[in-house]
């Protein structure tokens, strides 16, 4: 391309973001980040196609102003965290929810094979699951106790081992993803599969009820965040796989700094359901009723955060 149409192309966003630097006006600092890299990425193209031009020499410039904003007396404020969950999460999430879809998608197609496998292959449920929880578990229907395993070690140890080993996977499903959207997805896909066998094994001893009854107090919130962990790796896969108008290393930056940002927020998801599988879930004589309240309300505060409040937070601030 040649100077005159590179500078007739981005004039009017190089101008708008001089502009928005110079008046120190109240850009969204999203918005700045965002305008920062454009202008990056235009400069490392003057840097390459028009090299000693008046067009680099101006770039250069507006590019050193733009970084001295962003960076020089970064003042954070002291509600900063609570500023993440509130709000600035919510608003930033909302143009994800689409590979959130994805994500749930890749888990209940697996979850489905995992359950279609279990039922028609009644040794899939040992090789996914092992020999030695496959005969405890059996032991423990025996003995009128499906979920008795959820009794073992102490309340406050098996919520620090839950919590712990929970975020691990979430982390680990979101780093598959510097290996593109596939490695995301074999983790979700490997998850799914072992839940539809999992879920699938008290089905087939008919103790479906009695055993779902306690797995989904924890389950609920636990599945849920591992498919959100999945959707973050899948930010980060497909950065790479699809750049659009950033070179790849830029793109790649991007997604890995949006991924890390949607695994961050699932951690007091993983606590919550760490502290509900360590303190209530081995309480398998609670009434049903109470058992349903607490998966009900678990569903409706992850649908709630993660779908619903973005898109209303969204709605408002466009106004």
């Amino acid at each position: 391309m040649r100077e005159a149409a590179f500078v007739k192309q981005n004039k009017e966003k190089w101008i708008a973001f001089e502009k928005a630097i110079a008046l120190n006006s109240n850009i969204n600092p999203d918005e700045l980040a965002n305008g920062y890299i454009h202008l990056t990425n235009d400069l490392a193209y003057a840097q390459t196609y028009y090299a000693e031009s008046k067009t680099l020499l101006y770039l250069n410039s507006l590019a050193s102003q733009a970084h001295q904003k962003i960076y020089k007396n970064k003042k954070e404020s002291r509600n900063r965290i609570l500023d993440f969950w509130l709000k600035e999460f919510p608003l930033f999430f909302r143009q994800y929810h689409k590979t959130l879809g994805v994500a749930f998608l890749i888990f209940a197609v697996a979850t489905t094979i995992g359950s279609i496998s279990a039922i028609n292959d009644s040794s899939f449920v040992r090789l996914i699951l092992g020999d030695a929880y496959v005969n405890t578990t059996l032991n423990n229907i025996a003995e009128g106790d499906p979920t008795a395993i959820y009794k073992g070690g102490s309340e406050i140890g098996s919520f620090l081992g839950i919590t712990i080993n929970n975020i691990r996977v979430a982390f680990l499903a979101f780093a598959f993803g510097v290996i593109t959207s596939i490695g995301t997805a074999y983790i979700l896909f490997s998850n799914g599969v072992m839940l539809g066998a999992f879920i699938t094994f008290f089905y087939t001893k008919g103790v479906f009820f009695e055993a779902n009854k306690q797995i989904w107090l924890h389950g609920t919130i636990e599945i849920s965040v591992i498919i959100i962990a999945g959707c973050a790796g899948l930010i980060m896969g497909n950065s790479i796989l699809f750049p659009k108008t950033f070179s790849r290393r830029v793109s790649f930056m991007r997604g890995a700094k949006d991924g890390l940002k949607v695994v961050v927020s699932t951690i007091p998801f993983f606590i919550i359901a760490g502290f509900i599988e360590g303190f209530i879930t081995r309480y398998s004589n609670m009434p049903s009723w109470l058992a349903f309240l607490i998966i009900g309300c678990s569903l409706a505060l992850i649908i709630f955060y993660y779908v619903v409040y973005p898109i209303i937070l969204n709605r408002i601030h466009a106004k």
